[in-house]
């Protein structure tokens, strides 16, 4: 039985550690947040104290982290004390399924590479319902050999593994897929709150857009109008599903990028400033869809 060590049982992080577990594999676990690690322990994982208590041993490790700073202080240590890769074998697979910048997975590549450590940047697409039903599509960077070994613990997990480059293309293109979903659910909120100021039904004009040329993942998955479409957050009140706060760091990251390659993103940079202001308005909480509500007249 191949053991993992889980670091980070957010609402990603936390199914996907209860999806390993449920293929077979042995599962240690450990995060910031006690009733986390105990509401997997429930399930048959090992509970453990730190990061460092977690991943020795083990003969592979996944990291489910908020930002890059937060993963390089996991595995290139800080003030607080050694990183991961000091600290494990050599033969240890190290798999950081966060989203965050490319700059800081290639720093941790590097570092693992000089100690004859295999690496691989592997953030996910799907959501937390992805994630649940272990569906999810993971965006790996690394070598060929590593990502072929993070292969068979990655499809406990989801059901598409592309490998787009080198270490830090993971990043890349998934920062990419996240710039165009922010524009298309703005676009989207604001294509259907047209329609209703002008009379139409939204969930039939949704219908209608779906197959025409309009159409596009979020009218098809993710309708932002309440009521139009069961299960998902614009009918629970925007609760669950994908933050506000994290399509604002998606699209951060997007802009770095863009700087850095001094590309043109004119349209990520506008969906960037609507998530930005409906975020400081009071809603960095609620599902991204909820920019639909900037749109819809406030009641009193």
């Amino acid at each position: 039985m191949t053991t993992v060590a889980f670091i980070g049982l957010g609402n990603m992080g936390a199914p996907m550690a209860a999806n390993l577990l449920r293929n077979g594999f042995g599962v240690r676990v450990f995060d910031l947040v006690p009733t986390a690690v105990s509401a997997l322990a429930e399930q048959g994982a090992e509970p453990c104290p730190s990061a460092i208590a977690a991943a020795q041993d083990a003969a592979v490790v996944i990291s489910m982290l908020p930002e890059g700073r937060h993963a390089k202080a996991l595995y290139l240590g800080d003030e607080k004390g050694a990183g991961l890769i000091t600290q494990l074998s050599h033969d240890t697979l190290l798999i950081d399924c966060s989203t965050i910048d490319s700059d800081s997975a290639k720093a941790i590549a590097a570092a693992a590479d000089a100690r004859g450590m295999a690496f691989v940047d592997a953030p996910v697409s799907g959501g937390t319902a992805g994630a649940i039903a272990g569906t999810l599509t993971f965006i790996c960077g690394g070598s060929e050999s590593a990502v072929a070994r993070a292969k068979p613990v990655l499809q406990a997990m989801g059901r598409n593994i592309f490998h787009a480059g080198p270490a830090g293309s993971g990043q890349i293109a998934k920062i990419c897929n996240n710039m165009l979903l922010g524009v298309l659910m703005a676009g989207t909120c604001e294509a259907l709150s047209l329609g209703i100021d002008n009379g139409l039904d939204p969930a039939v004009l949704s219908d209608i857009i779906k197959a025409s040329s309009g159409g596009n993942w979020t009218l098809e998955k993710y309708n932002p109008c309440p009521g139009v479409m069961v299960g998902v957050p614009a009918s629970n009140g925007y609760q669950g599903g994908f933050m506000v706060d994290l399509m604002v760091k998606d699209l951060g990251l997007a802009t770095q990028a863009a700087l850095s390659s001094r590309s043109a993103t004119p349209m990520g940079a506008l969906a960037r400033n609507l998530f930005v202001h409906h975020a400081k308005q009071g809603h960095g909480r609620e599902d991204f869809s909820s920019l639909f509500s900037q749109y819809r007249p406030k009641s009193n």
